[in-house]
């Protein structure tokens, strides 16, 4: 570490979980970051909503700011990291101001950056300073380093992700202990693992901001939130989840970005993937994010997707690019040259598809599904058909081979108009990666 350098000085707004484990790894590894960094790393100021609360880490040495906006006006401050999150508002206002200030910004809030990424990158770039996002998107596993650096040279083709880890615990624990949804969501509250309004994360919300902000990385284009399909897990069944381990596959909320040429596609929704590959094989409360690009073929990266450490670790990381003089595009390209996408949605996709049909327990219903399917251009590659005991009713689960996403679409909402179709159906894609 050169002993001429001054220190890389930040002020820190919101003291929450993700805040409290940046200082605690700021001040524990304090050594190992000066030397990686070439200077050191120290925390000047903090802000939060409660200045008594007690938060487990000595706020003592760290000047107390009222307002974290005003530290755009501190003139010995390089860096603000924004811990507050939200898409609108104090986050939104704080980080405007700061950029606008000539100081850089580290950030986990997705939300922001989905929605306000391009008018954001535009401001940093204009005043010439940096906004950071490493911890926005899958926690500790360094996705946006990866994009930004370790593939810069590849044309991005595809991108998967699992994205949310409340999500993927849900789904992971209906598949090992046969229970419902509302049973695993309100287990998955109780351990800390889901908020207590968890629409964010099981109606895809969540995981969808990180989407477009690797969309955007991965092909150059715009970040385009309000473009991109989304569906959430809650229509997801126990039952579902056995018929696709029977069929060999698991079922997973999972993030889809494709380049089609000059077409583009990105979706927010549970799909199948096989049980033998690797991104079938992530459970728990862990995420993973899969990407092809023409010369590097494959590569996966998996981890932890929350939490104080993993968390923390992604913000130290980009402290750490900040103070060796690192200057990124908020993009990985000028704002200039990002091309404005023409995002197209799942129909136009091409998949094998999961259908799910709750009916009567009558003569002749497979027969007519069956007819419905080959009107529209659908053939069987495998069929179950349950009777449930005592109810008169029955499950019949098809896997199509792969077909056009629209025309399955399409057959689903013909089959809903039958007399013989009890609930809702239930369509998913096959996504064979």
């Amino acid at each position: 570490m050169s002993e001429d350098r001054k220190p890389f000085t930040i002020g820190l707004v919101g003291l929450g979980t993700v805040g409290v484990g940046v200082i605690k790894m700021l001040e524990q590894n304090a050594d190992i970051i000066a030397q990686r960094s070439g200077r050191s790393i120290q925390i000047k100021a903090v802000s939060a909503s409660n200045k008594s609360k007690d938060r487990g880490v000595n706020l003592s040495p760290y000047e107390w700011v009222d307002d974290g906006r005003d530290m755009a006006a501190i003139d010995d401050l390089d860096c603000i990291v924004e811990m507050v999150g939200g898409s609108e508002g104090f986050a939104k206002e704080l980080v405007e101001k700061v950029l606008q200030s000539g100081k850089h910004v580290v950030t986990a809030n997705k939300a922001l950056l989905a929605e306000h990424g391009l008018k954001l990158a535009q401001i940093a770039e204009e005043n010439n300073v940096c906004l950071m996002y490493e911890a926005a998107v899958a926690g500790g596993i360094p996705i946006i380093k990866n994009l930004r650096e370790g593939l810069a040279g590849n044309q991005i083709d595809h991108v998967y992700g699992i994205l949310n880890g409340t999500c993927n615990y849900i789904l992971t624990e209906m598949r090992e202990t046969g229970r419902n949804f509302a049973d695993v969501l309100q287990e998955a509250q109780e351990k800390g693992y889901a908020e207590a309004d968890p629409t964010f994360d099981v109606d895809g919300i969540d995981a969808a901001h990180k989407l477009v902000l690797l969309g955007a990385l991965a092909f150059g284009v715009e970040p385009d939130f309000k473009n991109l399909q989304i569906e959430g897990i809650r229509n997801i069944t126990a039952e579902d989840i056995k018929y696709a381990d029977e069929l060999g596959y698991r079922i997973k909320l999972l993030g889809v970005a494709h380049r089609q040429g000059e077409n583009f596609i990105q979706t927010m929704a549970p799909c199948l993937v096989s049980k033998k590959s690797a991104i079938g094989n992530v459970e728990g409360v862990f995420n993973a994010v899969l990407i092809h690009g023409d010369f590097v073929d494959q590569t996966m990266m998996e981890g932890r997707g929350a939490g104080e450490g993993p968390t923390a670790s992604s913000v130290v990381a980009d402290l750490i690019d900040l103070a060796k003089g690192v200057n990124t595009p908020v993009f990985n390209v000028p704002v200039g040259t990002l091309k404005k996408a023409q995002w197209q949605g799942p129909e136009t996709l091409e998949a094998k598809c999961y259908i799910h049909l709750h009916t009567k327990d009558d003569a002749g219903v497979l027969a007519d599904v069956t007819t419905c399917l080959k009107d529209h251009g659908l053939s069987i590659k495998s069929v179950i058909q349950r009777g449930h005991d005592g109810a008169q009713t029955a499950s019949i689960v098809i896997l199509t081979h792969r077909a056009s996403f629209m025309d399955a679409q399409n057959c689903v909402q013909s089959l809903k108009d039958k007399s013989f179709i009890l609930q809702e159906p239930l369509l998913l894609r096959v996504e064979d990666i």
